[in-house]
């Protein structure tokens, strides 16, 4: 867990978060310059809008990362439950029958991936593989390879309702912060997440149960995942099977350049706050600047290089610093 006694936080405002702010700064001055229109009040509304659905999925990774697991599915299954709630409202269901059984879904496909890592003992990386290229190919299934139009005014609303200038999905990523960044750095659970993170061996014999913990965590982002999906389709007035590639690789670089450390046990929810304002920042830029597709997937494959490089040398510098304190503690 990242030291927070020194000088009351000093260090974590003046360090990693500060050189976050200076590139969130950076990032919106360039493209500023670039494209006046950039920092309209209307472009950051609609820049939020289009970060609210990473803004979900990078909470329930910061859960996971920091307790040493990945989740590659997000995409395929957000574009799963969008289909679904179409299907569903297509046939009938009753709105808020839908949406329960399309958060349930969210629930099956946390639970599945839990059930890969804890029991079978695949890594995250690969069972979450699993997870992805199934739950893509139901998407594609169940609406035989088409998007399905969604009719139903009651659901439709979701996407468009706005509450202080605000649509629904802003609030909703704006909940999903406060709520579980609170569960993370003050409960039990949010500790016993960073204990798992920094040993799982130790955190067990500590008398914590990691595989509930790895479960939790998995549901968390099945269900946050299912709530993107859901608003996502809303918006896009359909369920498309084919939506929401790369989603997870958009969230991860968010995480991790919020400060969560790929090896686990260390970071928080407000490093990831500003780790999703910069890669949308980033990404809405390169759109308003008529940067080619194939150059954004470049500009968005270095912006990850980036972020992992920048954890490799905040792990260096934190195992310099275990070590300095080891030596002085002997001497």
């Amino acid at each position: 867990m990242e030291n927070k006694k020194e000088k009351g936080g000093f260090r974590l405002i003046g360090g990693d978060k500060l050189i976050l702010f200076t590139a969130i700064i950076i990032v919106f001055a360039l493209f500023t310059f670039l494209n006046k229109n950039f920092l309209t009040w209307t472009n950051m509304v609609n820049l939020l809008i289009a970060a609210s659905l990473v803004g979900l999925v990078a909470v329930g990774h910061t859960y996971l990362i920091i307790a040493g697991q990945n989740d590659l599915s997000p995409g395929s299954l957000a574009a799963f439950c969008g289909t679904l709630a179409a299907l569903l409202l297509s046939w009938g269901v009753p709105m808020p029958i839908a949406v329960l059984a399309v958060l349930m879904a969210g629930v099956v496909a946390g639970l599945f991936n839990a059930w890969m890592v804890n029991k079978i003992k695949l890594e995250a990386f690969i069972a979450t593989l699993v997870t992805q290229n199934v739950v893509r190919g139901f998407a594609y299934i169940i609406c035989d390879g088409k998007p399905i139009s969604i009719s139903n005014k009651a659901y439709l609303a979701i996407g468009k309702l706005r509450i202080l200038t605000l649509p629904l999905s802003v609030w909703l990523m704006l909940i999903a912060f406060i709520v579980f960044g609170f569960i993370l750095a003050r409960t039990k659970f949010g500790r016993s997440v960073y204990a798992i993170g920094g040993s799982k061996e130790a955190a067990r014999l500590a008398g914590l149960n990691p595989q509930r913990i790895i479960t939790m965590s998995f549901i968390i982002i099945g269900v946050l995942t299912a709530v993107g999906g859901i608003v996502f389709s809303s918006r896009m007035n359909s369920g498309q099977p084919a939506a929401n590639v790369n989603l997870e690789f958009d969230a991860i670089t968010a995480v991790i350049l919020g400060g969560v450390s790929f090896a686990g046990g260390v970071g928080d929810m407000f490093g990831t706050v500003l780790g999703v304002i910069l890669i949308q920042a980033f990404n809405t830029g390169l759109i308003m600047v008529n940067v080619s597709t194939f150059w954004q997937y470049v500009a968005r494959g270095a912006l990850l290089l980036f972020a992992l490089t920048s954890d490799f040398i905040r792990k260096q510098r934190r195992e310099k610093e275990l070590l300095e304190a080891a030596m002085k503690n002997i001497k």
